[in-house]
């Protein structure tokens, strides 16, 4: 017992000394404690994985709330389809996250620090393209959208070919201003670029310009909400192919991209973003190429 107890004695002070030696490094973060694979939620389940090491993250997303009925300010609250499904994937990945209205340009300017972003992430109805995939990560699609022409009753414009000799009117650093620079060329003074739709829009109302090219989620929630306008929106599926919309992540900081992605794929299949689909877009969707889009 004698030999025992001094045995016991001293594998306690080694012990002791071994914690000592971490002087540095005493402080555990909460990470590093939940990444422990014998680490237990109380009641003895095994806690969801990752759900303890995310526990006191708070992801911070950027927008653009111009873009309605994706995502507009509702006096000082942001609000749309891309704020509802964000807010519905994030739960589904148990994250905590925080949205900013930034701005087109800002939100792009600032992902483009990579690693020294300010943002783990943006949301703002950002089509995937070659392009941008070399500059940015990408989750996977969860909207699938194609661009319209929207003009007033009466013009002669049924296609996007009849505006190559039309004045046009273009959010910015988007697919619609790429899609018109191949139909007009890009040095056409025709062509005129806004800081965001809605002043594109306006311009056509002012009658600035003889079509606005955009979202056909924003063109018909345009028509919808002013029906005394006498707009009409023009689909053209020869020239105007469908695109997809992801969440955008900086490079070297797609860590979210992993945790948001099984959710993505879960929630696009489900009847809930079927019926916050009509909510905002006003239509059923059909998801049959979505649900399968990588």
């Amino acid at each position: 017992m004698k030999k025992w107890s001094v045995l016991a004695i001293f594998m306690v002070l080694m012990l002791a000394a071994a914690g000592c030696g971490k002087g540095n490094n005493a402080g555990t973060s909460a990470s590093e404690a939940a990444a422990s694979p014998s680490a237990e939620a109380s009641g003895g389940a095994s806690a969801p994985a990752g759900a303890s090491a995310d526990a006191d993250v708070v992801y911070k997303i950027a927008t653009d709330a111009s873009y309605a009925p994706m995502e507009s300010m509702d006096k000082d609250k942001i609000v749309g389809f891309d704020v509802d499904f964000l807010d519905a994937v994030m739960k589904e990945a148990g994250l905590k996250y925080k949205l900013e209205n930034v701005g087109w340009d800002p939100l792009f300017a600032d992902l483009d620090k990579g690693k020294s972003s300010a943002y783990d992430g943006g949301i703002s109805a950002i089509s995937i393209t070659d392009d941008r995939k070399q500059s940015y990560e990408f989750s996977i699609p969860y909207f699938e959208s194609k661009n319209m022409i929207l003009t007033k009753e009466g013009s002669p414009i049924k296609n996007a070919l009849d505006l190559k000799d039309k004045k046009v009117a273009v959010q910015g650093a988007t697919t619609a201003e790429e899609l018109m620079k191949g139909i007009m060329g890009n040095s056409n003074t025709n062509l005129k670029r806004f800081d965001s739709n809605t002043l594109a829009l306006l311009e056509l109302e002012n009658n600035g310009v003889d079509a606005v090219v955009a979202d056909f989620a924003v063109v018909q929630a345009y028509v919808q909400n002013n029906p005394n306008k006498k707009f009409v929106a023009i689909e053209d599926k020869a020239n105007f192919t469908p695109e997809y919309y992801g969440i955008i992540f900086p490079q070297g900081k797609a860590d979210l991209k992993a945790k948001l992605d099984p959710a993505i794929e879960k929630f696009r299949a489900s009847d809930e973003y079927k019926a916050m689909y009509k909510k905002w877009i006003g239509v059923e969707p059909d998801t049959t190429d979505l649900v399968n889009a990588k």
